[in-house]
């Protein structure tokens, strides 16, 4: 069973998220904000963290570096939620530690594949 964080501003990406993760058997947290998210990190140390690329209260790759940072030995896997392919925003999120990149509106089979792979890696 994995444990699983999504950090979105949007209620609804959060239910639905939360609703399909729920499904696969992980445990669900979720957070509205960057710095709530990593206040929840340092918490409960979760396998995946689901992240928005574009956080209201800082840079998406300012998020995912905190996360590489606070956790050292067991590091999670991080997606970064984008709603259209941003390049820039790819590149700097892959170079501060990024896994992995999911478009929204995102179903219930690309995000279950998220969560298949980091399985399969692990």
């Amino acid at each position: 069973m994995s444990r699983c964080l999504i950090v979105d501003g949007s209620n609804v990406v959060r239910k639905v998220a939360k609703r399909i993760l729920a499904s696969t058997e992980s445990v669900v947290s979720e957070a509205e904000s960057g710095s709530d998210g990593l206040g929840v990190f340092a918490a409960e140390l979760p396998d995946v963290v689901m992240v928005d690329g574009n956080l209201q209260d800082m840079e998406v790759a300012d998020f995912v570096r905190h996360v590489r940072t606070m956790h050292e030995t067991r590091q999670p896997r991080i997606i970064v939620m984008m709603t259209e392919m941003n390049l820039a925003l790819m590149t700097k999120a892959k170079r501060a530690g990024a896994d992995d990149y999911l478009l929204k509106p995102f179903d219930r089979p690309q995000l279950t594949r998220c969560l298949h792979e980091f399985e399969s890696a692990a």
